[in-house]
């Protein structure tokens, strides 16, 4: 029998910013630009590298994967979160709310996984380069990329349904969207197992990919030494830069908002870093891989000037 004090929870309501209109106005604006640009920027890495035959090899097979991933990213949450500003009191329905956690949870692990994948691209186009067309065949990568996709409903989506859950009334939560951490909280039932099975899935989940990019990194840094000459090495060396600025800026803030200690003063500091992760990550990724990649930008041209002619 229901407790009296309980009541069945029907919605959440998201008291992120609420009761300060300046912020919420010119964190619209922000999120509005954010948006686009994500959207934009992701979308002519995928135009550029499924039309120009330069660029169809694996490196930019799990780039546009990546690209199309951000949007998908940048979409579950941004233009809620825009929506959920426009009001004082925004709600969220108990199913929606799940669902947003849920889809969040997969696009995060699949990106996890995939950014893993793009290292060992890179450790045997630099270690194995003679080989590497027939090691990277195109079979061999898209069960690479379906595999991410697929780990990602097993480790981020699973996990979140599987546990059940009691509320008790309480249902505000201090964010702009439905963080898992933040409704965590307002579950009455004991949660010691859910807490085990999300600090297992986020350590598999972080830990597990982050060590083996590491440990792909040393590698493909031991390959490069071994490279006679100072232009190929630079070569090599710039292959990779790109990847580890978006390895580092993931990886770093997923670990310092999960893995670290939970108090009260770091409500905050959750707040600014879960926009960062959620918003800023997937607006970097095609700045960071475009500016620091002269074969996207020359296929970008090259396609400019092909409409351009025509």
């Amino acid at each position: 029998m229901r407790e009296e004090n309980e009541t069945e929870l029907t919605q959440f309501v998201l008291i992120g910013y609420s009761g300060r209109p300046k912020t919420r106005m010119g964190l619209i604006v922000f999120l509005i630009v954010v948006y686009a640009i994500t959207v934009v920027g992701n979308f002519i890495i995928i135009l550029v590298t499924t039309t120009d035959p330069r660029l169809h090899n694996p490196m930019y097979f799990f780039l546009s994967n990546l690209s199309f991933l951000d949007i998908c990213y940048a979409s579950s949450s941004i233009p809620q979160s825009i929506a959920n500003l426009l009001v004082d009191k925004p709600t969220t329905s108990f199913a929606m709310c799940y669902f947003q956690m849920s889809g969040g949870a997969y696009l995060a692990v699949t990106e996890c996984f995939l950014l893993a994948v793009m290292a060992y691209d890179r450790l045997i186009a630099i270690s194995s380069p003679l080989h590497y067309m027939l090691i990277m065949n195109k079979r061999l990568c898209i069960q690479l990329a379906a595999g991410t996709w697929s780990i990602g409903l097993f480790l981020g989506v699973i996990p979140i349904y599987a546990i059940p859950a009691r509320f008790c009334g309480k249902n505000m939560i201090d964010y702009l969207t439905c963080e898992v951490k933040a409704v965590m909280k307002l579950v009455c039932s004991d949660t010691s197992l859910s807490q085990l099975v999300m600090f297992f899935t986020g350590s598999v989940t972080l830990l597990g990919p982050f060590s083996f990019i590491l440990f792909s990194y040393l590698r493909i840094i031991v390959a490069i030494l071994r490279i006679h000459s100072a232009g190929g090495r630079m070569k090599a060396f710039s292959t990779c830069a790109s990847h580890l600025t978006v390895v580092s800026i993931f990886y770093g803030t997923f670990m310092f908002s999960y893995l670290r200690p939970q108090t009260k003063t770091t409500k905050d500091v959750d707040k600014i870093i879960s926009i960062f992760y959620g918003v800023m990550t997937p607006m970097l990724n095609p700045l960071i891989y475009t500016l620091r990649n002269q074969e996207v930008i020359g296929a970008f041209r090259r396609l400019v000037g092909k409409k351009v002619d025509s």
